[in-house]
């Protein structure tokens, strides 16, 4: 099943950031709870009088245009997205800096987890942050407190509840440090855990709950596949749950890290087998959708020219001081620049550019993408329910 996409899903969509980002959504829930100096920018406070409790729940690859092809399988969902609210999420549009955009409650840039796939300045590792354990020290990498931290700090119940082989990991202590790991390994597991954090104390707590799956199926079998549908009836059951179970003075806040595109594979170059695409090449990061180039000295020019020549209108093409002074990234602190390549490489439509031998080797087999930034991927929902007592 292929979803049909109206012409609006691919128009491309500027990050809102300090607006109506997902950057934006902690900072206002530490302030609905009574955190010094958080700023209420998503206006929740009204929504949300008296609420003492908050939990979040991420749904990766649950973007604003998937919820309609979700509909059919998914009744609760569909029921609270009647009022959900737009917000962007960062650029790129990919998990680890979403996530972590969510957590520290900054732009990317601000954070420095600046793509799936980065280039450790100084060296020639790749690091790819889903596989991050202790190096490079998260702490330095990811130099901002996370808004965990602050509520913490401010005497807030915090706990985060996720998969429990992400305990320890360079990319949950750059996200989620400063809250009480819980590890939850499915649907009914992830929801008894975050409502069981939820209602342990009895002053301001916040949960932060995360759901990987209906993201899995997507990449694997495609956005409207079989399992991917199945993965949206499990969004369902868990919404249900945590809903029934939710306090009085709590509310469930429902959001995501970026929507998804299937790519035809018609639509794809392998770097890998297309020399004139490694001509000039030093290191390859980024994904399908946005690419990193770090090129050999003096090669600028001539990459930019030939992946424009090849590319043509399937991809912006630019260095990458353009690309930080038109704002995708947010403010770029000078020691975190380099993680970004010296050529950014943006898909437009349904296009990508695979690396099949230097990639991990199913990456270019995958069904959905994601990364760049048409609404179709960087437009995500935020549902705000508050508990039945409100």
């Amino acid at each position: 099943m292929k979803p049909a996409l109206p012409p609006e899903a691919f128009q491309l969509v500027q990050p809102r950031y300090g607006r109506a980002s997902l950057a934006d959504v902690l900072p206002s829930v530490l302030a609905v709870l009574g955190v010094p100096g958080a700023v209420d920018v998503l206006g929740l406070a009204d929504q949300l009088a008296e609420v003492r409790r908050i939990a979040v729940l991420l749904v990766d690859g649950l973007g604003w245009y998937q919820l309609s092809t979700a509909a059919p399988y998914a009744p609760t969902l569909t029921e609270l997205a009647a009022d959900a609210r737009q917000l962007t999420t960062g650029f790129p549009s990919t998990t680890p800096t979403s996530l972590v955009s969510l957590g520290a409650g900054a732009p990317p840039g601000a954070h420095g987890v600046l793509g799936f796939r980065v280039n450790v300045p100084g060296t020639e590792r790749v690091l790819t942050h889903i596989a991050w354990r202790d190096e490079p020290d998260p702490l330095r990498w990811q130099p901002l407190p996370t808004q965990l931290q602050r509520a913490a700090e401010a005497g807030v119940t915090v706990t985060a509840v996720t998969r429990p082989e992400f305990e320890g990991s360079g990319l949950t202590a750059a996200a989620y440090r400063g809250g009480v790991f819980r590890g939850a390994a499915g649907v009914d597991e992830l929801a008894r855990e975050m409502l069981a954090a939820l209602t342990a104390g009895s002053g301001p707590t916040l949960v932060s709950g995360y759901y990987p799956d209906l993201d899995r199926e997507g990449h694997l079998a495609g956005v409207g596949s079989v399992s991917w549908r199945a993965a949206a009836a499990e969004v369902d059951q868990l919404l249900a749950r945590l809903l029934d179970g939710l306090p009085p003075d709590a509310a469930l806040l429902v959001t995501a890290d970026h929507g998804q595109l299937n790519i035809p594979p018609e639509h794809r170059w392998d770097i890998d087998e297309d020399p004139r695409l490694r001509n000039g090449v030093r290191l390859i990061a980024g994904e399908p959708r946005v690419r990193y180039l770090h090129v050999t000295p003096g090669a600028t020019e001539d990459v930019i020219a030939v992946w424009r020549g090849i590319l043509g209108e399937a991809a912006w093409v630019v260095e990458r001081d353009e690309a930080i002074a038109a704002g995708w990234f947010g403010p770029v602190p000078e020691e975190h620049l380099a993680r970004v390549g010296d050529v950014v490489v943006a898909c437009h439509g349904t296009y990508a550019v695979v690396a099949s031998r230097s990639d991990h080797p199913t990456e270019a087999k995958l069904v959905a993408y994601r990364g760049p930034y048409p609404a179709a991927e960087m437009m995500i929902p935020l549902i705000v329910r508050p508990g039945t007592g409100h």
